[in-house]
């Protein structure tokens, strides 16, 4: 029953973990990432899909996304798909390939997505907390029923206390990791 807690409430962190990881792809930076696609599902044959499964997407440099559909007839629809987007960037199509050339950030929009991703972070942290919490209520809840003893109880908390820290601490460092990339020129 204890390890169950700690693996459980370590299993939520990490998942708390990835979704971070997901919603810091999606900031568009300065530079192009294949990850901000992610999101875009395309309406194609009456079917929504992701691009990645109606194309190739390579990124062949810094500043350009390369799209490559499958077949030819779906660059409209994934053209579409992009315009409608909150990326903010047009794409370029010459009826094989569709282009999107990031443009550079200025300094005011820089601040802005350092801001927005300080908001992300925190929210990702008060989720591990809340994490926590529920762990500390189940530890308590378990020695108030007798099933483990009062020093397994506090030894757990401090085992989850520490789980909780060293996932805080991840969360800031792929923080400084993000504004770094967003600061870059």
């Amino acid at each position: 029953m204890i390890n169950n807690i700690k693996k459980a409430t370590q299993d939520k962190m990490e998942k708390t973990l990835e979704h971070l990881k997901k919603e810091f792809n999606k900031i568009r930076t300065g530079r192009a990432q294949a990850g901000i696609l992610d999101d875009i599902k395309v309406d194609y044959y009456g079917q929504t899909m992701p691009i990645t499964q109606l194309a190739t997407v390579n990124i062949p440099e810094p500043r350009m996304i390369i799209i490559q559909p499958w077949d030819s007839s779906a660059i409209s629809a994934i053209e579409k798909a992009i315009l409608k987007s909150e990326l903010g960037i047009n794409p370029n199509n010459d009826g094989k390939v569709i282009r999107l050339v990031i443009p550079p950030l200025n300094e005011e929009r820089r601040k802005e997505l350092v801001k927005f991703s300080k908001k992300i972070a925190e929210e990702n942290k008060v989720a591990i907390r809340n994490e926590r919490r529920d762990a500390i209520e189940k530890i308590k809840s378990e020695e108030k029923n007798k099933t483990i003893s009062e020093d397994d109880s506090k030894r757990l908390q401090k085992e989850i206390q520490d789980l909780t820290d060293s996932y805080v601490k991840k969360i800031d460092e792929l923080l400084a990791l993000k504004e770094k990339e967003i600061m870059e020129v």
